[in-house]
């Protein structure tokens, strides 16, 4: 199953709209519970970096029988220093931003810690590319 959501940089009324999608599918598939709240944490935490930080962004899902694949392509300015931003705390939103309660400085190293795979790929003032897999079973044997 493939989907593919568009999301517009700074609407934050719409924040969450893709990883809702997502967990409301994983539950149809009847996919394990902790695999799924790990898929959209992660899913929700980059999203919410596209609308942040981003001018817009694609996100792309696809669920097979043996894993989640998600990867998310935004236009934006981009993280000129992946590795400090992978630190907890550490943030670059805006004033507005953390006033609305987002910016905390925690959405990669959650992504991070939800996935079984990630890879950040980022070019300053082009965007960022975030592929992340999340395994529906670590022991090798079909989750849906």
């Amino acid at each position: 199953m493939q989907f593919r959501y568009q999301i517009k940089g700074g609407d934050f009324n719409s924040a969450g709209n893709a990883s809702s999608a997502v967990k409301k599918v994983l539950k149809q598939l009847n996919v394990d519970a902790a695999v799924a709240k790990r898929t959209v944490v992660a899913l929700y935490e980059a999203e919410v970096n596209i609308v942040a930080h981003a001018w817009s962004g694609i996100i792309s899902v696809n669920i097979n029988t043996e894993q989640i694949r998600i990867f998310l392509e935004d236009k934006g300015p981009g993280i000129p220093d992946i590795e400090r931003a992978m630190q907890a705390g550490f943030t670059t939103a805006s004033q507005q931003v953390r006033e609305m309660g987002f910016g905390a400085g925690m959405g990669l190293p959650n992504i991070k810690k939800n996935t079984d795979f990630l890879r950040i790929t980022s070019s300053e003032n082009v965007g960022t590319n975030v592929e992340m897999i999340i395994y529906l079973s670590r022991n090798g044997s079909a989750g849906i």
